[in-house]
């Protein structure tokens, strides 16, 4: 099998130690305060893909897997688990957000996941959305384990972000 080529994003680590927002003068892990901050429109959309066998695929576009629909239930996975991203990373803040989407496409023997979140809040929402991908993406893979254990879950990524102070970011076609 060959590794597909991923676009990358350019990284200036200057000064990283410096921009590292997660470490305290001393070089402790901290939780950054985003009390001053100004509350402002998030947006963050994210991507992944879980490969599996013609079989398995083709038993979840026939509905056929014994647990249900695999797609629906990924998709409540991955809204839920945005929710929730506090609680598995930790040093993210718990976040009021506005709006989650995870759309869920079978083509072939791949099934591509998208994410996009939306908070007014004082922190971007990237993790959210890179946290419902995974999520929706591991659902896949538990609900469909017993007929392909082969699966391979890849390519999760952020795609684009927008609001706060940094402004919009997007991945380099």
């Amino acid at each position: 099998m060959t590794k597909r080529a991923r676009p990358r994003a350019t990284v200036d680590l200057t000064g990283a130690k410096a921009k590292l927002t997660h470490f305290d003068a001393a070089g402790a892990v901290h939780m950054v305060d985003v009390g001053p901050k100004p509350e402002t429109d998030r947006i963050a959309i994210a991507s992944g893909r879980i490969a599996m066998a013609p079989a398995t695929a083709q038993a979840i576009g026939a509905g056929t897997i014994g647990k249900g629909d695999v797609l629906g239930i990924a998709r409540i996975a991955g809204i839920q688990a945005a929710k929730r991203t506090a609680e598995w990373i930790p040093l993210c803040h718990p976040l009021r957000l506005t709006g989650v989407e995870v759309d869920l496409a079978l083509a072939g023997t791949i099934v591509s996941i998208t994410a996009t979140v939306r908070a007014f809040d004082r922190s971007g929402v990237e993790m959210e959305a890179l946290v419902a991908v995974s999520a929706a993406a591991l659902t896949v893979y538990d609900m469909c384990k017993a007929i392909d254990r082969g699966m391979v879950i890849s390519d999760i990524q952020l795609d684009e972000k927008r609001g706060g102070k940094s402004g919009t970011w997007k991945r380099d076609a």
